[in-house]
């Protein structure tokens, strides 16, 4: 294993993103269509939030109960990408190691870190991408 590999290696790069002016609709388009967790919040290249699939399951009854897409509708028409993002996101460099990464997500209750260089978001990486990494190590 490799103690110095940078994240960059295994991050996903040009993440797709959401501004903060688009709809929790769009929002959930975005990670039902491209099947992900995570989708960063942008004001230009800036990272500004994080929104995940947790969060709008949280807010919706899609996931409980059937034939409740009326109301998740109207629960995605009320509130804004900025109310419901996590806002003040921690990220990484992508010259931090997987090693750093893999710690700061045993220490902290995160599965995603925006990555950033220069303010600028380079990438994403998950908890599903340091396993894969560990996983292709054996």
């Amino acid at each position: 294993m490799k103690k110095r590999e940078p994240i960059s290696h295994i991050m996903t790069g040009n993440p797709h993103t959401i501004r903060e002016s688009d709809s929790l609709a769009e929002a959930v388009n975005i990670i039902r269509k491209h099947k992900i967790r995570h989708l960063p919040v942008v004001s230009g290249n800036e990272i500004r939030g994080i929104i995940s699939s947790s969060d709008i399951n949280r807010l919706t009854f899609g996931r409980l109960f059937d034939n409740q897409e009326g109301a998740d509708e109207a629960i995605l028409q009320m509130l804004t990408v900025p109310q419901v993002m996590t806002k003040n996101v921690k990220h990484v460099s992508p010259d931090d190691t997987i090693k750093d990464v893999a710690e700061i997500f045993a220490e902290e209750d995160f599965h995603s870190l925006p990555v950033v260089e220069n303010g600028k978001l380079m990438g994403i990486v998950t908890t599903t991408d340091v396993i894969k990494y560990l996983v292709n190590q054996y």
